[in-house]
């Protein structure tokens, strides 16, 4: 347990150590610091937060750095009372609910204003096609072994399926067609099965075999339909990160957010509402061990709608990305619940 003394010049190296991003010495600390502790005892402390395993020094003749554990201290003691000033939340607001109708583009657009404001990559995960109502459909001919299926949900996204799939004409597609929405019409894609497809061959009758022939090709189809989403910004900044300045890390960076499977595993691991912090070793995911990982849901009329990550390198600016998400998370939960629309 830190005393008050340890815990006050460890969150100045910390600041110290985001700010610039050069190894901490305990002059520095004794200059800058309104503690009234001089130079060799603050030189003391630090190597009893040394010993503690809250910082550490890369090199011999180096200051120190910051340990993940000595990160947990620091953000876990964090004040949060007006990181951000009223003026920039406004900015961030009128930016989120500009002329934007789709949840979706509300959503990309709070990943990309995100990404602006933290100079950081940031994830966002939002329901996919699966969560959503059917409003309408239509099964097009485009060739002799290929039917265009396209899917209209209830929030206007439009899926567009190649269905192989032969021997019958535009007039009977239009038929099937209509009968599929009848049937379909108001549920969600996910709660779209065989059964409900199969009560077709009732409505039509004299294309049972049709429809024996198109129901498996359908389910096949709608599996594949993904079940989340996902919108990832600020690629570029990662070249501007000293940390991933080296082109071994940041071409390894590129790579692990080109494999989208690695999103479900970073929210996944992410099961608390609000804020979650994950630093270094604390996450779960293997491959950013050496990152901070910082994310928040926002809610839609009551449940769970989605996730936002911001992911950076452990310096980074505890106290203005968790500002910033806490508030953009809780706007997009205004929105979606109708009080900004």
């Amino acid at each position: 347990m830190l005393n008050s003394r340890q815990l006050k010049i460890l969150q100045l190296i910390i600041d110290d150590f985001i700010a610039s991003g050069a190894p901490v010495g305990s002059r520095t600390i004794s200059k800058k610091s309104a503690l009234g502790i001089s130079s060799a005892t603050v030189r003391n402390e630090m190597a009893d937060l040394e010993e503690l395993g809250y910082l550490y020094q890369p090199h011999t003749s180096a200051g120190r750095i910051p340990s993940d554990q000595g990160y947990r201290i620091y953000v876990d003691s964090l004040s949060l009372d007006k990181a951000i000033g009223q003026r920039e939340k406004n900015l961030i607001r009128s930016l989120l609910i500009s002329g934007k109708i789709r949840a979706e583009e509300v959503i990309e657009n709070a990943a990309h204003l995100i990404a602006e404001i933290t100079g950081l990559v940031v994830v966002a995960s939002y329901p996919g096609f699966k969560k959503h109502s059917l409003s309408n459909l239509k099964l097009i001919k485009i060739s002799e072994t290929k039917v265009l299926l396209i899917l209209i949900s209830d929030n206007e996204v439009v899926k567009n399926l190649t269905l192989s799939f032969s021997g019958t004409t535009q007039s009977i597609l239009d038929e099937i067609s209509n009968a599929l929405l009848r049937n379909l019409e108001g549920s969600t894609i996910e709660d779209i099965t065989v059964k409900k497809i199969s009560k077709l061959k009732y409505d039509l009758k004299n294309y049972a075999e049709v429809i024996d022939y198109l129901v498996p090709i359908l389910r096949d189809t709608m599996k594949n339909i993904d079940e989340v989403e996902y919108r990832v910004e600020g690629f570029d900044n990662i070249l501007s990160v000293p940390e991933f300045s080296d082109g071994t890390k940041a071409r390894r960076m590129y790579q692990l957010f080109e494999n989208k499977t690695i999103f479900k595993d970073i929210f996944d691991q992410i099961t608390a509402e609000g804020i979650d912090i994950r630093i270094g070793e604390e996450n779960e995911v293997e491959e950013l061990r050496e990152c901070s990982l910082i994310t928040t849901t926002y809610r839609y009329q009551a449940r769970d709608f989605g996730k936002i990550a911001v992911i950076g390198p452990k310096r980074m600016d505890y106290r203005g990305i968790i500002s910033t998400l806490e508030y953009v998370s809780n706007t997009l939960s205004d929105i979606f619940s109708g009080i900004y629309l």
